[in-house]
């Protein structure tokens, strides 16, 4: 059983920051990319950043300045760090994670349940 459980979402003031975490607990043999999707209501999930296994990040185009994907490999956590909050990163930031437990020689993909950002202008 595999779990990501999230953390750090609160209600900041536009120019804000915050620090987003997301530890995965479980039957883990390796982790190959760490992702953060942002959910807001009527939307389907939005790509919000991505780090893999080498560190190779990924951004959206409109987060790309603001926001920093970071991991601790040790840890099995991956962190969000965002500044410069805009009203319009309100959403709730879920979890991703590609998985290989120690009972498959596959990847599957894993979701936390969200923590809630909410950036009031």
């Amino acid at each position: 059983q595999v779990q990501l459980v999230e953390s750090g979402g609160a209600v900041v003031q536009a120019g804000g920051s915050l620090k987003l975490s997301c530890t995965i607990t479980g039957n883990i043999f390796d982790v190959h990319t760490m992702s953060w999707y942002r959910h807001t209501p009527g939307r389907q999930r939005d790509f919000v950043a991505s780090i893999d296994s080498v560190d190779r990040t990924n951004y959206e185009d409109s987060v790309a300045n603001r926001f920093t994907i970071s991991s601790d490999k040790a840890k099995n956590t991956v962190y969000l760090q965002m500044i410069d909050l805009e009203p319009e990163d309100t959403g709730a930031y879920v979890c991703h994670a590609l998985v290989q437990t120690i009972t498959s020689t596959i990847y599957r993909d894993y979701w936390g349940q969200g923590t809630q950002v909410t950036v009031s202008s």
